[in-house]
């Protein structure tokens, strides 16, 4: 799968355009897309990272990392997920940094998402759905999700980057995730779900094969 991982990274490569700011995403496969980008660092104005971790190495390979307030709309964000369905909607922040993924993503008019054959799936689900919620709201929120017949799993442990905490929810088949998506943004104290459905990928790269 890593070899899929690095091919997916390297084939996003080709919807970069020159002279453009690129949205960055995180995890492992987005770590290969921001080595590849760096063989083209004199043909962008820079990116706006979603993460830290993405900060992190794309100043550690030169690449200028701008603010999104100060760059206004995006041409292309690269990211990952945890899951696809075949209708290029996502499971997302299983490395806690989905707030940020999805204000990028809105920002963005292509998203380009690179993954592994094994995050494809009929129905997404099986992965459990992260959830960032505002700390005072976990116990709120987790009565909310079993009342819609999840099980909520505190993420112990972890705090984002917002500062706020993570519950991963357990055991729901999704299949309407943009009615879900809805239904969940209306709960207080809900930051953002990892289900992106109402802003699914554009494009979607196995390997360095469109789906």
């Amino acid at each position: 799968m890593s070899n899929e991982k690095r091919l997916a990274g390297e084939a996003a490569i080709r919807y970069v355009e020159d002279g453009g700011i690129v949205g960055v995403g995180t995890g492992s496969t987005v770590a290969f897309f921001i080595d590849a980008l760096a063989d083209l660092k004199d043909r962008i104005q820079g990116a706006v990272s979603s993460s830290e971790q993405s900060t992190a190495q794309l100043k550690r390979v030169g690449i200028p990392v701008l603010d999104l307030n100060a760059t206004g709309p995006l041409s292309i964000y690269v990211d990952g997920a945890d899951e696809c369905d075949p209708y290029k909607r996502l499971i997302k922040g299983g490395g806690a940094a989905l707030t940020r993924e999805k204000i990028i993503a809105a920002a963005s008019a292509r998203f380009v998402c690179i993954i592994d054959s094994s995050k494809r799936v009929e129905l997404l689900g099986k992965f459990p759905l992260p959830i960032e919620v505002i700390p005072m709201a976990r116990s709120l929120v987790g009565r909310e999700i079993v009342k819609r017949g999840g099980n909520p799993v505190w993420r112990d442990g972890v705090v984002t980057d917002n500062g706020n905490w993570v519950i991963d929810v357990h055991g729901w088949q999704i299949a309407d995730p943009v009615a879900l998506e809805k239904d969940l943004n209306q709960i207080p104290g809900i930051v953002t779900v990892g289900l992106f459905a109402q802003r699914a990928a554009d494009v979607v790269l196995i390997g360095d094969r469109e789906m």
